[in-house]
């Protein structure tokens, strides 16, 4: 695979293509500053970064849009360069509060259409606007959902020029199954995003999606933050593996760099999220080598199935993907 730093997309099923690096714009508003999102996404847009992932419970899509639309604005880019997932969230899955919670994306951005829009979890929660309810007692509300009638709703929004690609996200085998076995199933899920990277390396999920056409997108692809609230702490820290370390030595290059080249180097789209200028620019720098076939399997023997991120609120929930195998 030639991949470049302005070439470095892969086709969808749908005709459509993406790119194989992106941007997660994933931030705790109740901690991260007002603005962080719109000056790290222009930042990132100068650097090379075309693609950006987002939702609208990660309440800055504002941001990340006035921040593509700057850029549109000045010349460096045009929409059609831009590559934007958005998420539907579990609060959200009925078919009737589909089309209204992907126009409150669109709003937000003030985008006529994004990229590629995906179901988040194959779970849901209460429907209604509080993105997290709980009872009296402080548990979590599920709510029981038609996986399918949710589609079916998602195919509806494509029909309607609003997205261009619909995918999917933490969906095992059975969940994306359901969709494809779907009577009358009009636009398949071109993309399932999860957690991929050295330690979880999903060989079994990932034989399955390249063999039904569809692209793996990865989150978390160099760990994640130390929040014990969704993280597994007991996970050792990524990029501290000295197979790693010892590989990025030999290409004067970080074990964070090593870790994305090898997901997109096997055809994994990697998201990794950051608001830090130096940090952007230094997880786009994997263009310019490339890991040999010896390298690419040492890094696949690291795998340890483990997860950085349980999403411990839907633990008890019964369609809770991480209990099957994969």
């Amino acid at each position: 695979m030639d991949l470049t730093a302005d070439s470095h997309t892969v086709p969808l099923s749908d005709g459509n293509r993406i790119p194989l690096l992106g941007l997660g714009t994933y931030a705790d508003p109740r901690s991260t500053a007002k603005g962080t999102a719109l000056e790290c996404v222009k930042n990132a847009i100068d650097v090379g970064y075309r693609h950006f992932d987002g939702a609208l419970v990660y309440l800055n899509e504002n941001e990340v849009g006035q921040a593509i639309r700057e850029k549109i604005a000045d010349g460096t880019v045009k929409r059609e360069d831009i590559f934007y997932c958005g998420k539907l969230w579990s609060t959200f899955q009925p078919p009737e509060m589909v089309r209204p919670a992907l126009e409150s994306t669109l709003k937000a951005l003030k985008l006529d259409y994004v990229d590629l829009y995906i179901v988040e979890l194959p779970m849901a929660f209460q429907p209604g606007n509080d993105f997290y309810p709980k009872d009296k007692n402080g548990k979590y509300i599920y709510h029981h959902t038609d996986l399918c009638a949710t589609w079916e709703a998602m195919e509806a929004c494509k029909d309607a020029g609003l997205v261009k690609s619909l995918g999917v996200s933490n969906f095992n085998r059975r969940q994306l199954e359901l969709l494809f076995n779907k009577p009358g199933l009009k636009h398949k899920p071109v993309s399932n995003q999860i957690e991929c990277h050295p330690y979880f390396t999903q060989p079994k999920l990932l034989e399955y999606c390249r063999q039904k056409d569809i692209v793996v997108v990865g989150y978390s692809p160099i760990g994640t933050s130390r929040d014990p609230s969704w993280v597994n702490l007991k996970c050792p820290p990524l990029l501290e593996d000295e197979v790693l370390v010892s590989i990025g030595k030999k290409y004067s290059k970080s074990s964070a760099q090593v870790a994305l080249r090898f997901n997109v180097q096997r055809g994994v789209v990697v998201i990794p999220k950051s608001f830090s200028p130096q940090r952007i620019h230094h997880n786009f720098q994997i263009f310019d080598f490339s890991l040999t076939e010896e390298e690419m399997k040492s890094i696949e023997m690291l795998n340890k199935n483990i997860r950085f991120v349980q999403l411990l609120m839907w633990a008890d929930h019964p369609e809770y993907p991480f209990h099957d195998e994969y």
